[in-house]
C-alpha cells in the first residue's frame, strides 16, 4: 500500500477527553465552613429546642401558680349566709372573669346542686370537673372538652357558716390552652430570631476566622509562585510553627534539586572539558602518523585509558545522589561485609584482617549507590596501604531536633599513614599519595563529592590504635 494513502496508525489518534473527569475535592476552607456549618446548625438547634422546652414546663408552672392564687383569692372573698348560701366576691381577682368568652372561668361546686360561676363561665359545660374533698387540690391540663383545650386547677375546702354547720365545695379556676400557647409562640419567634442572627453571626466570624487561619497556607502557595518564576530562591517567609517542618523539607527538596541539576550539568561540562586533551592528541598523532604503527598503537591505548578512566570518574561523580529529604535507611552491618569479602579476594596476598566496630541499628539515609561508593572507596583505600589490619567503625550520632540521626564513620589502617602536610594534596583530584601504588586517585576525589552532597565533613588524622591512616566522616542529622 502506498504510503500516501496508508490508513493511519491507531496510536496517532487524539486522546478524547473524559466525559466524566473525577471530580475536583472541596477546598480545606470549604471544608471547615461547611463542617463549621452543620455543627453550628446542630448545636443552635440543640440550644432551640432545649431552650423552648424549658420555656414552655416554666409557663405551664407559672399557670399553676397563678390559677392557684386565683382559687385562694376567691376563696378569701367568699361568704357563706345563715341558711348556708354561697356568695361569691362581687369583685373578681381579674377582671377577665366578668368577660363573657375571656378564657378564664371560674366555678365552685357544692352539695345539693350548687353551683356558682363567674360571668366568663356562664353557659359554659364543665361536666369534666368532679368533686374533691376538702384539703385535695389538683391541676390538671391539656384536656379536650367542649370549650378547647383548658387547663385548670381544683381545691376542695369546708366553709363553716354561722350556724356551725360545715358546707364542702370545690373551688375551679381554668384557663384556655391558647392563651398559654400564644405566649410560648411569641417566646418561640423571638428565640428563633435571635439565634438565627446569632447563628449568622457565628458564621460570619468563623469565615473571618478561616481566612486569617489559612492565610499562611496561601502564604506557602505564593512563595512557591515565587520560587517556581525564579523570583525567590526559597520558601523564606516566617511560618506557624505547624507549617515550619513542611516548610523547611521544601526548601531541602529544592536545595536537593538544584544541586542535582547542577552537578549534572558540571558533571557533563568537565567530561567535555575532560575528553578535549586526549582527542585532541590522538587526532595529532593520527594525523602525523609516518607510517610506525607500534608508537602510534601505544599512544592511542594510553589516551583512551585515560578516557575511560575520565568517564568513569565523571560518571560515578554524577551518579552521586546527595542528601534527600525523603529517604529510607538502609542497614550498613550487611553492606560492609559484602565489600570487605571483595576486597579480601582482590587483595589475598596481603592477608587483610579488617574488623568491624558497628552500632546496632546503624543506618544511611540516601542512596544505596552513594553509601557503596562512600564506604567502598575508604575501605579500598585502606586495604591499598595497610600491612595487615583495617578497622571499620561507624557510630550513630543524637538527631537531635531533627527526624533522622546522623552518622560517624571511620576506616583505620596499620599502614604508613599520611604526613600532615601531605593530606591536602592527597585529598586533590587525580593525586596519588605514591605513583608506585596501581590507582587512578579520582577514589578520594568521589569520596569528597559524595560527602559534600550530604553536606558532611571528611578528617584524615592519624590512626590512635594503629598509628597509620584514618579517615573520619561526619554525616549530619537531617
Amino acid at each position: 500500500m502506498d504510503a500516501d494513502t496508508a490508513l493511519p496508525s491507531l496510536a496517532a489518534k487524539p486522546k478524547t477527553s473524559d466525559p466524566n473527569p473525577p471530580r475536583r475535592p472541596f477546598s480545606l476552607a470549604a471544608r471547615a465552613a461547611l463542617a463549621t456549618g452543620f455543627v453550628l446548625a446542630a448545636f443552635l438547634g440543640v440550644v432551640g429546642l432545649t431552650l423552648s422546652r424549658t420555656s414552655a414546663e416554666t409557663a405551664v408552672k407559672e399557670l399553676q401558680d397563678r390559677l392557684q392564687n386565683n382559687v385562694v383569692a376567691y376563696l378569701a372573698g367568699t361568704e357563706v349566709g345563715r341558711s348556708g348560701k354561697v356568695l361569691l366576691p362581687d369583685t373578681p381577682p381579674d377582671p377577665r372573669f366578668s368577660q363573657p368568652g375571656s378564657g378564664l372561668y371560674a366555678l365552685a361546686l357544692g352539695d345539693n346542686g350548687v353551683k356558682l360561676e363567674s360571668p366568663s363561665a356562664i353557659g359554659r359545660d364543665f361536666s369534666f370537673l368532679s368533686r374533691l374533698e376538702p384539703g385535695q387540690s389538683q391541676f390538671v391540663g391539656p384536656i379536650d372538652t367542649r370549650m378547647g383545650r383548658l387547663y385548670y386547677y381544683a381545691y376542695g375546702v369546708a366553709l363553716d357558716t354561722s350556724e356551725k354547720k360545715s358546707v364542702k365545695l370545690t373551688f375551679m379556676v381554668a384557663q384556655a390552652e391558647d392563651q398559654l400557647e400564644g405566649q410560648n409562640a411569641v417566646f418561640r419567634r423571638s428565640m428563633i430570631f435571635w439565634l438565627a442572627s446569632l447563628g449568622v453571626m457565628l458564621i460570619l466570624l468563623q469565615l473571618l476566622l478561616l481566612r486569617w487561619s489559612l492565610t499562611p497556607l496561601r502564604k506557602v502557595a505564593s512563595d512557591m509562585s515565587r520560587v517556581e518564576r525564579g523570583d525567590a530562591e526559597h520558601l523564606d517567609s516566617q511560618y506557624p510553627l505547624e507549617l515550619t517542618g513542611l516548610t523547611e523539607r521544601i526548601n531541602a527538596f529544592i536545595d536537593s534539586e538544584r544541586e542535582q541539576r547542577t552537578r549534572y550539568r558540571n558533571t557533563l561540562a568537565d567530561l567535555a572539558h575532560s575528553l578535549k586533551t586526549p582527542l585532541a592528541v590522538i587526532r595529532s598523532r593520527l594525523e602525523s602518523v609516518d607510517g610506525g604503527t607500534v608508537p602510534l598503537r601505544g599512544d592511542v591505548l594510553d589516551q583512551v585509558r585515560r578516557m575511560d578512566e575520565l568517564v568513569a570518574y565523571q560518571l560515578a561523580r554524577a551518579a552521586t545522589t546527595g542528601r534527600q529529604t525523603f529517604a529510607t535507611a538502609i542497614p550498613i552491618a550487611g553492606h560492609a561485609e559484602d565489600l570487605v569479602q571483595s576486597l579480601e579476594k582482590v587483595y589475598a596476598a596481603k592477608n587483610v584482617l579488617c574488623e568491624f566496630d558497628i552500632d546496632d541499628g546503624a543506618a544511611f539515609y540516601g542512596e544505596q549507590g552513594d553509601l557503596l561508593e562512600l564506604m567502598g572507596n575508604l575501605l579500598e583505600n585502606a586495604f591499598k596501604w595497610t600491612s595487615h589490619r583495617v578497622l571499620l567503625v561507624v557510630k550513630t550520632e543524637p538527631a537531635g531536633s531533627r527526624q533522622r540521626p546522623g552518622l560517624w564513620m571511620s576506616v583505620e589502617d596499620d599502614g604508613p599513614g599520611i604526613d600532615d602536610d601531605k593530606i591536602e594534596k592527597v585529598l586533590q583530584r587525580g593525586v596519588r599519595g605514591d605513583e608506585r601504588v596501581q590507582g587512578h586517585g579520582i577514589g578520594l576525589s568521589i569520596v569528597q563529592d559524595i560527602i559534600k552532597a550530604y553536606r558532611g565533613e571528611l578528617t584524615v588524622d592519624r590512626s590512635p590504635e594503629f598509628g597509620g591512616a584514618r579517615f573520619s566522616v561526619k554525616l549530619p542529622p537531617s
